[in-house]
């Protein structure tokens, strides 16, 4: 082969492994630096993120995450579809400890509490929305004992902006999660069961609560369902005995940036509710 022809065939050899070098740097080296997924959703009955107190009438979720490194942003809004009753409930949460097994996670919110109040007028009546402001903190250990089954314990600590209504709660929780279990085909099972303690000012109780879904990783769309009962109680509203059945729509998309700072989606799944 003529020399001019072989260095050309080498000239070229070397771009090649060049150009496929860099695309697989680029490739390997895309890290994760943000999140963004969600669950959009119709209940039957929608119920607060303390499961004792419920709005006894259908209503939509909307739950939202937006993650990057170990800090999150998280709405959770809660309403019915008047838009009149519901919560509305915006979390800044940090992962303090990200481990194999032991997490802790912290969090703080501001929340308003949707609620029909009757104003009376001269001679005319009607009804208004009174929006009731909290601020709350959280925390929440928890330890993975197997890829599917984990144990954790929940504290938030809530105060009222108002005098019509409770000033102090305090809310602990006793769960376990038993997560991605296979029931048939490609369908997977969530079972989160806890007990929990309540305090409203000076009223208190103990409850049970578990929630039940079904997945699949092919598909987004989650079915929910939450039962509350009961133990003992003496707090003012509270319900003997809740249950909903939810339909939720999730998505999770991930987002990550090259060395050379050049953004890409990495993938988008099922997010694990």
């Amino acid at each position: 082969m003529h020399s001019k022809h072989v260095t050309k065939l080498y000239f070229l050899i070397i771009l090649l492994s060049i150009g496929l070098n860099s695309f697989s740097q680029k490739k390997d080296s895309v890290k994760v630096t943000s999140q963004f997924s969600g669950s959009l959703g119709v209940t039957t009955n929608g119920l607060s993120i303390i499961p004792t107190f419920s709005l006894n009438a259908p209503a939509v979720n909307v739950l939202l995450s937006v993650k990057r490194n170990r800090f999150s942003f998280d709405p959770d809004i809660r309403l019915t579809f008047d838009g009149r009753r519901g919560g509305m409930v915006f979390w800044f949460r940090y992962q303090a400890v990200k481990g194999k097994r032991f997490n802790l996670q912290t969090g703080a919110h501001p929340a308003y509490n949707l609620q029909l109040r009757t104003v009376t007028d001269g001679t005319s009546t009607y009804n208004i929305t009174q929006a009731r402001r909290f601020i709350a903190t959280e925390i929440f250990p928890s330890y993975r004992l197997t890829k599917n089954v984990s144990l954790g314990v929940y504290y938030l600590k809530g105060f009222g902006l108002q005098k019509d209504g409770p000033l102090s709660s305090h809310f602990l929780t006793f769960n376990a999660n038993f997560s991605s279990l296979p029931i048939f085909k490609d369908h997977l099972l969530q079972f989160t069961p806890q007990v929990f303690y309540l305090k409203l000012d000076k009223e208190d109780g103990f409850y049970y609560t578990h929630t039940i879904g079904i997945s699949s990783p092919k598909h987004p769309i989650l079915l929910q369902s939450t039962i509350n009962k009961e133990i003992k109680t003496n707090i003012t509203g509270s319900r003997d005995f809740s249950w909903n059945l939810t339909v939720f729509y999730s998505f999770n998309r991930k987002y990550g940036r090259s060395q050379e700072q050049e953004v890409y989606r990495i993938a988008e799944q099922v997010t694990e509710f």
